[in-house]
């Protein structure tokens, strides 16, 4: 790193609804034990956040506008690490990306945006390599549970047979909270994009396009209910897959393929067995839980009782090409879109500064920056479990 950073982590983005619990968590987990700062566009909006959050009355605030990239730089040459919950990031991001990459300092985001993701990695991936930022996506509800959850499976399969499970299914068992208002804008962005520069469609279509040019197997379509035997239920469509698996493949070609150059996964959501199970998945595919009035819109979110009465489970079924069998299950204590989210992000960011002192600059996702170490930290801080069920 070429600058001589104030702070350790910056929270960009602090005076929104997101960007305050992740401060609220800082302030709650950690206190005074790390240096931060929160930064947005209005100083006297993050004056009262910081007030009404109980954060340390001398927590620095510093002003930051992605509309005016002087300030955006003056922010990332005073931070170790960037936490950035401004979105959608296609809109708002890209100035911050490049700053960061150009002044060697950490970055964390909450993407699930692949054009965009794709976009970042072709244009500074190489910047960041060599100034030594790590740029990490993707370190929200899309896409840690997912990401950290196969690796951790992988890792087990290796452990247990000596090699890698090669099919591995994603399957939500529960999942109780609101998307995020952010993830909906994302959406509407990305559509956006997509009339103006209609190349990304192949992008979006294609599983690997964040794999680094690798061109791997075919994936098993996700496209529409089934019954699973594997599982016995019924599953449908699970709306954050296209982002989940593309990561999930980047984090394999990252790490040189241990889970297979063959590997085959996808993320689905059980519905339940029988009839009844069927009803579901079928009601499940026919319907956008991004589309409606009852979607928050980006700044809004649930309450507090919402949020903390919010919950996930995700099941990992994992197959060796000799059909030897491996399961585990990742679970949350919040609502996946907001109270667990920004715990995750705060945890990945201080990983890359605490516990990941020998990591090479790059643009990456979760498992291959941080596996392990930010396992041990989700587990201990943030109310996840990572557990092996057979």
């Amino acid at each position: 790193m070429s600058h001589q950073p104030q702070f350790d982590v910056v929270i960009y983005g602090a005076s929104g609804f997101t960007g305050r619990l992740v401060a609220e968590y800082m302030t709650s987990q950690y206190g005074t034990g790390v240096s931060w700062a929160m930064a947005g566009r209005s100083a006297a909006k993050l004056a009262e956040v910081r007030d009404e959050i109980g954060a340390p009355a001398d927590t620095q605030l510093v002003v930051a506008d992605a509309s005016d990239p002087t300030s955006v730089r003056e922010m990332v040459a005073n931070a170790r690490c960037v936490i950035t919950t401004v979105g959608p990031y296609q809109l708002y991001g890209s100035d911050l990306v490049a700053a960061c990459a150009e002044l060697g300092t950490d970055y964390v985001d909450l993407s699930g945006e692949p054009g965009w993701m794709h976009e970042m990695i072709n244009a500074h991936h190489a910047t960041a390599v060599k100034s030594g930022a790590r740029i990490v996506h993707s370190c929200g509800f899309d896409s840690i549970p997912f990401d950290l959850g196969v690796f951790f499976l992988e890792q087990a399969a290796q452990k247990r047979f000596n090699k890698p499970a090669t099919r591995v299914r994603g399957r939500v068992r529960a999942m109780q909270g609101e998307f995020s208002g952010g993830t909906a804008a994302s959406l509407g962005a990305t559509m956006v994009a997509l009339g103006k520069q209609p190349e990304l469609l192949a992008v979006l279509g294609n599983p690997f396009s964040l794999a680094d040019g690798f061109k791997g197997p075919t994936q098993p379509d996700d496209t529409k209910p089934y019954e699973d035997e594997v599982i016995g239920q019924w599953v449908a469509p699970f709306i954050m897959a296209s982002i989940n698996t593309k990561n999930v493949h980047r984090s394999n070609a990252l790490l040189g393929h241990p889970y297979g150059e063959d590997f085959e996964y996808d993320e689905m959501m059980a519905t339940g067995p029988g009839e009844q199970g069927k009803a579901i998945a079928d009601i499940v595919a026919s319907t956008n839980p991004l589309a409606g009035d009852d979607v928050p819109k980006p700044g809004e979110g649930p309450s507090k009782a919402s949020r903390e009465a919010g919950h996930f489970d995700v099941l990992f079924v994992g197959h060796t090409n000799d059909g030897e069998e491996i399961r585990a299950g990742v679970t949350g204590d919040m609502d996946p879109g907001y109270g667990s989210t920004s715990k995750m992000i705060t945890e990945s960011a201080l990983c890359l500064v605490q516990d990941c002192p020998d990591l090479p600059g790059g643009i990456y996702t979760p498992a291959p920056a941080m596996g392990e170490k930010l396992i041990k930290r989700l587990v201990a801080n943030a109310g996840l479990t990572f557990e092996l069920e057979s």
